[in-house]
């Protein structure tokens, strides 16, 4: 954490920045190790050049605040408290320039902030800041993507001892985030997706009363959040025999996949892995299909910088985390999609996920 600040310090003096109002709650949580959702209620860490950093939050959250900081400025703050007021008492002297989120701070947040803390200096955003900051995992974050992905793949592991002839997609969905509480999981890192038959060709499709057929491809997207860090794979499996087409789709998609695995080091664009599972897809004929990019980052948000895609020429560092995964999508056939998380290390690729991608039959 204190590297953390003081990276953030040193860039405050190379732009003139006096202080900072950090209030989206993953970076509150990347920065203080106090991770909550306030809901409507104020919560921010703040920074001012020349004093340590401080943290406001609701009052009925200051007991688990204080046990997760180790902030020692942390204020409080009522519902029938005016938040901004307490906060500015709380401020050392002029605010000069003033950095936000743009990307977080609503127009109505921003206003009260500016009413009270009577500011009229410049604002810079700051979350390209945070952005680059949270791009390299370190070792400790590294450990929690880990046991994330270690609790999906055994959710995914016991919702697959539930898929029968006749089953719905919502009762496999119910089976899943069962699973994800049982197995120790905080909750799921976005809505869980599983799809049966022509419906896998939707790569953002919605589960329904569809009931699983013989002869369909059956699709799980999944996630959990773990102490504060996401996991994100997805599964193609068959149900009964598939056509051949069908076939060829997933061992495409695989080989796609494997090829962007294979392209991982430090050293390359991101734009380069998109293009090795690209090249792959487009060479068996199924180009058109593949209507989405490669993958995105990883962390503390289940979709995060960076967009795996083949116009991003940022190189690849040791630490990053990010998803691989291609599909291909045909209307009225199915879609077959594999993805996995995967780190990059000082000479190549960890990929983080070990479920089998051989194409299994249930």
């Amino acid at each position: 954490m204190n590297t953390r600040w003081s990276g953030l310090e040193q860039k405050m003096k190379e732009v003139g920045i006096q202080t900072l109002l950090i209030t989206d709650p993953k970076h509150v949580y990347y920065l203080t190790g106090f991770l909550s959702n306030p809901h409507e209620r104020f919560l921010a860490a703040v920074l001012q050049l020349g004093s340590e950093p401080l943290l406001i939050v609701p009052a009925l959250d200051e007991e688990a605040a204080r046990a997760a900081s180790d902030l020692q400025d942390i204020i409080t703050h009522q519902d029938t408290d005016n938040p901004y007021l307490i906060l500015k008492n709380h401020m050392n002297g002029s605010l000069g320039t003033i950095g936000l989120e743009k990307e977080y701070v609503s127009i109505s947040r921003y206003e009260q902030l500016k009413d009270a803390l009577s500011f009229d200096s410049y604002v810079v955003d700051i979350g390209p800041w945070l952005r680059d900051l949270r791009v390299c995992k370190s070792p400790e974050e590294i450990n929690k993507i880990r046991h994330a992905v270690h609790l999906i793949e055994q959710v995914l592991e016991e919702a697959l001892l539930s898929v029968k002839e006749g089953i719905s997609e919502n009762e496999l969905v119910a089976e899943v985030e069962y699973q994800i509480r049982k197995l120790g999981a905080d909750g799921p890192s976005f809505d869980s997706m599983v799809l049966s038959g022509e419906k896998t060709a939707l790569p953002h499709g919605v589960p329904g009363t569809r009931q699983l057929c013989r002869g369909d491809l059956l699709m799980f997207d999944i996630g959990v959040y773990a102490s504060g860090y996401a996991s994100d794979i997805t599964r193609t499996f068959a149900f009964g025999e598939l056509s051949e087409e069908k076939r060829t789709i997933y061992e495409t998609v695989l080989a796609a996949n494997e090829a962007a695995i294979a392209a991982i080091k430090p050293g390359v664009t991101y734009g380069s892995i998109d293009k090795a599972a690209r090249d792959v897809i487009d060479e068996a004929g199924y180009g058109e299909y593949f209507i989405h990019r490669l993958g995105h980052g990883l962390g503390i948000d289940v979709h995060e910088f960076p967009s795996i895609h083949g116009n991003n020429d940022y190189l690849l560092t040791e630490g990053n985390v990010f998803t691989v995964e291609p599909g291909i999508y045909v209307p009225g056939v199915g879609g077959v999609r594999i993805e996995d998380d995967v780190l990059v290390t000082h000479d190549g690729v960890d990929v983080l996920t070990s479920f089998p991608k051989k194409l299994t039959y249930l």
